[in-house]
């Protein structure tokens, strides 16, 4: 049995209880599915190119349809990226979105899904990268899952000690403002991983499309996790 396998028998088993990544109501909170893909005609280069212009775009989406939060993005070939030379390689553009984002104002708690250890963190500082970024190891009867929370405020990681236990449940985090995350929007950028691959701190959250088989083999839907606390717009 592969670790996708795994990760799914263990979520299916309802001993495991899976605590909410962030608050949510589900009887009463709605998300706005956000699409940032060529396809979204109304996301144009001039609000891209502007911080604050994209953060006001995605308050209206949420603010008109009354959502908690805008969410969205996995396997998602995303024109965004086109904003940052971060992204950029010789050979290809890394555009494809390895992980679900999660969007909504700065300072929005976020808690730890299942108990957990820290196993690495970092403020990524470049244009458009995490800012700052806490990555969790989890031990799932056997298996390894590491999570990478980014776009978080830097006093998330201040005091943070390698190998420190969270348990589930436990706030630990929260989103950041744009000049801590990264220059963008206030979000989470929240991403399952199987391996690490030998990084700390770090893990490309955005690969070619060339890749993607391999990163997306490593790299599991988030939402396997995400709905078992609210229902995701695409079931």
């Amino acid at each position: 049995m592969g670790p996708l396998e795994k990760l799914k028998e263990w979520l299916l088993n309802s001993e495991n209880k899976i605590s909410s990544v962030v608050d949510f109501d589900p009887s009463a909170d709605l998300l706005y599915p956000f699409d940032f893909t060529a396809a979204n005609l109304e996301l144009t280069d001039k609000i891209l190119a502007d911080t604050s212009v994209f953060s006001s775009w995605v308050n209206k989406k949420l603010a008109d349809t009354n959502s908690r939060y805008g969410i969205g993005g996995y396997a998602e070939h995303r024109t965004i990226y086109s904003r940052s030379i971060h992204f950029d390689t010789v050979e290809e553009p890394r555009r494809l979105h390895l992980g679900v984002d999660i969007w909504g104002p700065a300072g929005t708690p976020v808690y730890n899904f299942y108990d957990a250890v820290v196993h690495s963190f970092r403020n990524n500082d470049h244009f458009g990268d995490y800012g700052g970024t806490i990555i969790l190891k989890y031990e799932l009867d056997g298996l390894a899952l590491y999570a990478l929370y980014g776009h978080l405020s830097l006093a998330s990681i201040a005091g943070l000690k390698t190998g420190q236990f969270i348990a589930a449940g436990t706030r630990f985090a929260a989103f950041g403002i744009p000049a801590e995350n990264g220059n963008w929007p206030p979000h989470l950028h929240f991403q399952l991983m199987f391996d690490m691959q030998g990084r700390e701190g770090d893990y490309p959250g955005v690969c070619q499309f060339s890749n993607q088989a391999v990163y997306l083999n490593n790299c599991p839907d988030p939402g396997l996790v995400l709905h078992h606390t609210f229902k995701l717009p695409n079931g």
